[in-house]
């Protein structure tokens, strides 16, 4: 709706103009111009009313900042903007201290602190992939829950879908899962004082082989190719 408003103010705006500079003996101009402006407002009314019927915003703050990330299961998903989620924070851990298999190390969640902020990305996608977000967040094992949450954006507010952790075990992350978000972070150009703290996050140290990062380094090169 707020595209709508906005139109709405260029299209008043466009006219206030041009019926100062049309003359009288022509109604039939200033007719067609109304007309135009009512139906390009209905057809911008229809479309907003379509895309979010069959889309959602999703906030991310962990990997899933990282555009590669996101759509390896994921491929609808398209930057919206970037976001500001206040009275929160960034904190690591496991579902009951059970240590991720994906990651070898604590993953992201966020709790409530008052201020505190996380910084992260918009994220508008087809109702089609919820199911596998779910799935990637887990939580039909009960690890992670969705809510909706308001996040800030060029003094504007979003309801946004995101996933908190449920019986979170602070853990660190391992430095191949903190390099993910901070690509990712850098990719979508997040505060750079921000940045800043998500790169001085101590990290387990674990310097094992991942799979997950070889599925990503190999997406981020067919990126580069089609690019």
């Amino acid at each position: 709706m707020t595209m709508v408003c906005e139109c709405w103010k260029a299209g008043a705006s466009l006219g206030h103009c041009s019926s100062g500079s049309l003359p009288s003996k022509h109604p039939s101009l200033h007719l067609r111009h109304s007309g135009l402006l009512v139906l390009v407002l209905l057809l911008a009314e229809a479309g907003d009313g379509m895309e979010n019927k069959h889309t959602f915003l999703y906030f991310a703050y962990g990997s899933n900042l990282l555009k590669e990330r996101l759509q390896l299961k994921n491929p609808s998903a398209t930057v919206h903007c970037v976001a500001r989620l206040k009275n929160y924070r960034l904190v690591f851990g496991n579902y009951k201290g059970l240590a991720s298999d994906r990651w070898h190390g604590g993953v992201a969640t966020i709790e409530h602190s008052p201020g505190d902020e996380v910084w992260g990305v918009v994220w508008r996608m087809s109702m089609s992939d919820l199911e596998s977000l779910d799935s990637q967040e887990n939580v039909t094992l009960g690890a992670y829950s969705p809510v909706e949450l308001s996040v800030k954006t060029k003094g504007q507010e979003l309801n946004c879908r995101t996933y908190i952790m449920n019986s979170c075990v602070y853990a660190p992350p391992s430095p191949q899962y903190l390099q993910v978000i901070v690509m990712g972070a850098e990719q979508n150009g997040l505060p750079k004082d921000y940045q800043e703290r998500l790169r001085a996050i101590k990290t387990n140290m674990y310097e094992g082989p991942l799979p997950m990062m070889t599925e990503l380094e190999r997406a981020r090169r067919k990126a580069k190719e089609r690019a």
